[in-house]
C-alpha cells in the first residue's frame, strides 16, 4: 500500500452573518494572520482571502471593491485597483502580478467558518 497525504481543513469561526456588509467585506483575525471575508450578496455567496494585497504589501483587500469580471467574483484593491479572483486568488488585472490565497468559507445558520490548512492527513491505498 501506498500512502496518500492531503491538506487537513481546520474551520475555525469567523463572525456571525450579521457582522459582515452585504457586498462588502470585513478583516478577520486568525493567530498571526490576516483574513478578508466578503459577503457577495448579489450573488448569495462567501469568500475569504488574504487580507495583504501583494503589490504593495498593505492590510487593505478586505476593504476593497467586490464585483465580478466575466462571471467570476473579484476584488479590487482600494489603493491601486488591481484586482484579484475570489474563486482561485490570481490577479485578474496582470497575468505577471502575485496571486493571493485564498480560503475556503462554509455557512451554518448564521454563522461563518473559515478553512485553514491544519496539517497533513495521511491514508493508505492500495498500490
Amino acid at each position: 500500500m501506498s500512502p496518500i497525504t492531503k491538506e487537513k481543513t481546520n474551520w475555525f469561526f469567523a463572525c456571525k452573518v450579521e457582522d459582515v456588509p452585504a457586498n462588502g467585506g470585513v478583516c478577520i483575525k486568525y493567530k498571526d494572520e490576516q483574513i478578508a471575508l466578503f459577503h457577495f450578496a448579489r450573488r448569495g455567496e462567501w469568500f475569504a482571502s488574504q487580507n495583504l494585497c501583494p503589490h504593495r504589501r498593505q492590510m487593505a483587500l478586505s476593504r476593497g471593491m467586490i464585483g465580478a469580471q466575466q462571471g467570476e467574483p473579484k476584488v479590487a484593491c482600494p489603493f491601486h485597483k488591481k484586482t484579484f479572483s475570489l474563486a482561485d486568488g490570481r490577479c485578474l488585472s496582470d497575468e505577471h502580478e502575485c496571486a493571493i490565497k485564498v480560503y475556503p468559507v462554509k455557512l451554518e445558520e448564521d454563522r461563518i467558518y473559515i478553512g485553514v490548512g491544519g496539517g497533513k492527513e495521511t491514508s493508505a491505498v492500495p498500490a
